[in-house]
């Protein structure tokens, strides 16, 4: 990597630009006041930089940290004691041979930046006047072009995509051999074997360069972990489950226009109240689910509503019965607790499926959500409530027993509800809609399972949804290697844990509980994420590993509300459309027209569910983790090796 030190020439500099950066606490969120300029580097050649006003910087050092970013994501680990002020402030640098667009909003204030590997930059404000002078300084430099989509939008023109990618992989000094055939080889395999080649390495190299200490990292570590995935097997197995009819672009059914769906306002204490009896009952429960669905629920009713959302309490139980049902719950659950509890050491010894779950519970309790001031700093016994609940869970549900991503979904929880019996039961409750979620026809699976099953449908439902929402995004994606969608993969395993901040994740997933207006309606938002940056992945031409990268860095970018409205639209000028096809209208709960075609495909799914049911041996895809066997009669599951999803 070039030397940071180096002394540039200053070409163009506005000061007083503002770049707002933004963390899981929206409270949090700051605006770092600094100057942005063109500079011009004998061996790098034009940059552009953005330097704050006032530095922070990390006792141990005294250099700025440059925020460089071209391989890996930009997504900060939430460990513990991390200086999380310092993150905030960091200059930029970007080359110019590495800006793919830039879009100006906001009255001409605002100027987002986007390079070549899908890396979007917190968008940069101009308080003192528009960004007028600094584009068409830029402009002096570089060729642009008006995207023909989006007005406010302009494409850099020239340079080869190819050439930015090796390089940027030459940069890290990783290999020996010629760059470029080790880039591509990865790439290929990437492609091939999404999940395996993935998740096992190129996640791992992001953990190891972006989040390790610089006196920590091990070139010859890093190297190792790509090479070893560019030789992995690649011989295709049968892929288990549904298998969805492909429905031809541009032979699809004509949408009427998107009609508006605006959101409602939260249910109210005063609402809630008048809703329930003398007894307590709970009375028009779909009026309830409705105001949810529009609006989510106020701050300070969530802990009680929560509780049915999530069918640890009966809508229509009364205020005796829930006391009855929540002792026995209470028992119940220091039952279970007490058998991991009495495990002795040479129990556990000999036991190595439970050895091995306690200790990825032990390392993900330790990295989950540590910014958040409920589970920050050392010796936290709210760390203890969490890996508590996680381990009689593991009692609860030995066969499923504990995948890493489970910890996401228990966080939100245990925060709100702080006692470790009512946020077990909820996550009871949270866990089984997450296999509902991917209850698709006659195959039962979830987002957790042994081969990944449920993880491979939503992401083919999703792609089914595509084609009659978005036909032309859907070809774009399928020309540039990407109709597998996996980019999804992380959005679908975790429910959006990962993309919105910890508020606005509270009340999508409280919509997303009332089960309106749809099944699969957390495809639909897929959907409309989709929707809002079709343009962007489009005008820019991006690729496979682009389109991966931009889509991560989206993470904390998405406005949940205009997401929302746009799904939910979506929903509407589905259901109105004259001819959709039978396989979309299952996906969103309709009943099918019955077209022949798509009879034989349904038979032909029906006949794979049976199979799985029947306990037969099933042999995962080629976009699957890792090929697994197990028998569904006997109940016997191999421990599976899990998702890290902390480098997702």
């Amino acid at each position: 990597m070039d030397d940071l030190n180096e002394q540039g020439t200053e070409l163009y500099s506005h000061h007083g630009v503002l770049v707002k950066s933004q963390s899981q606490n929206r409270d949090e969120d700051s605006q770092c006041s600094g100057t942005l300029s063109i500079t011009e580097y004998k061996s790098i050649g034009k940059c552009i930089e953005w330097k704050p006003t006032e530095v922070s910087v990390d006792s141990e050092t005294n250099d700025q940290e440059w925020a460089m970013v071209n391989t890996v994501g930009r997504r900060s680990r939430t460990l513990s004691g991390g200086n999380d002020g310092q993150s905030r402030c960091r200059p930029v640098r970007i080359e110019m041979s590495d800006l793919k667009s830039f879009r100006i909003t906001r009255n001409g204030q605002q100027v987002t930046l986007m390079q070549r590997d899908g890396t979007t930059h917190s968008a940069f404000f101009f308080q003192h006047g528009n960004a007028d002078c600094f584009v068409t300084a830029l402009k002096g430099y570089i060729k642009t072009a008006k995207s023909r989509k989006d007005k406010h939008m302009y494409i850099v023109l020239d340079q080869p995509e190819s050439q930015v990618l090796d390089r940027s992989f030459a940069e890290l000094d990783l290999f020996t051999e010629n760059t470029s055939d080790v880039v591509w080889k990865f790439v290929r395999n990437l492609h091939h074997r999404p999940y395996e080649t993935t998740l096992e390495a190129f996640s791992k190299l992001t953990d190891i360069w972006l989040y390790r200490p610089v006196e920590q990292r091990r070139e010859e570590e890093v190297a190792e972990l790509l090479n070893r995935s560019l030789t992995l097997d690649e011989t295709a197995t049968n892929v288990v489950g549904e298998e969805y009819a492909v429905i031809q672009i541009g032979s699809g059914p004509v949408l009427p226009p998107r009609p508006p769906a605006p959101r409602g306002v939260p249910l109210t204490v005063d609402q809630w109240a008048q809703f329930q009896d003398e007894d307590g009952r709970v009375l028009e429960v779909d009026i309830v689910k409705d105001i949810i669905f529009k609006g989510g629920v106020v701050p300070q009713l969530r802990y009680e509503v929560w509780k049915y959302l999530l069918g640890y309490f009966p809508w229509d139980s009364t205020h005796a019965e829930r006391q009855q049902l929540r002792k026995r719950k209470v028992e119940e659950y220091f039952q279970m607790k007490l058998q991991w509890r009495s495990i002795t050491p040479g129990q556990e010894q000999r036991f190595s499926d439970y050895r091995e779950r306690k200790s990825l519970i032990e390392k993900d309790v330790n990295r989950t959500d540590r910014t958040l001031p409920f589970f920050a700093g050392e010796n936290n016994p709210n760390l203890q409530l969490l890996s508590d609940i996680l381990m009689t869970y593991v009692m609860y549900n030995f066969d499923l027993g504990y995948v890493q991503g489970m910890s996401d979904l228990l966080s939100p929880i245990l925060c709100l509800m702080t006692n470790e019996v009512d946020a077990f039961w909820c996550f009871v409750g949270f866990m089984d809609k997450v296999v509902t979620y991917t209850l698709t026809m006659s195959l039962h699976c979830s987002n957790f399972e042994l081969d990944q099953a449920g993880m491979k449908q939503q992401l083919q439902q999703l792609y089914c949804l595509l084609t009659v929402a978005l036909p032309n995004l859907a070809a774009y994606l399928e020309q540039h290697d990407s109709g597998n969608m996996f980019f999804c993969f992380r959005w679908l395993l975790v429910l959006f844990k990962r993309e919105f901040s910890y508020q606005d994740i509270m009340k999508l997933w409280e919509v997303l509980w009332t089960d309106l207006p749809c099944p699969n309606f957390h495809l639909l938002l897929c959907v409309a994420i989709l929707d809002t940056e079709q343009d962007i992945l489009m005008e820019n031409n991006y690729g496979f590993t682009e389109i991966l990268k931009h889509i991560n860095d989206l993470s904390l970018h998405i406005d949940l509300n205009t997401t929302l409205s746009k799904a939910e639209g979506i929903y509407h000028q589905l259901t109105s459309a004259v001819r959709l096809p039978d396989v979309a209208r299952r996906i969103i709960g309709l009943e099918p027209l019955g077209d022949p075609d798509d009879e034989a495909e349904k038979d032909s799914t029906a006949s794979s569910a049976t199979k799985v049911e029947n306990g037969l041996g099933v042999e995962d895809g080629p976009e699957s983790l890792e090929t697994v066997t197990f028998a569904a009669n006997t109940g016997e599951v191999a421990f599976e090796r899990s998702l890290n999803l902390n480098y997702l």
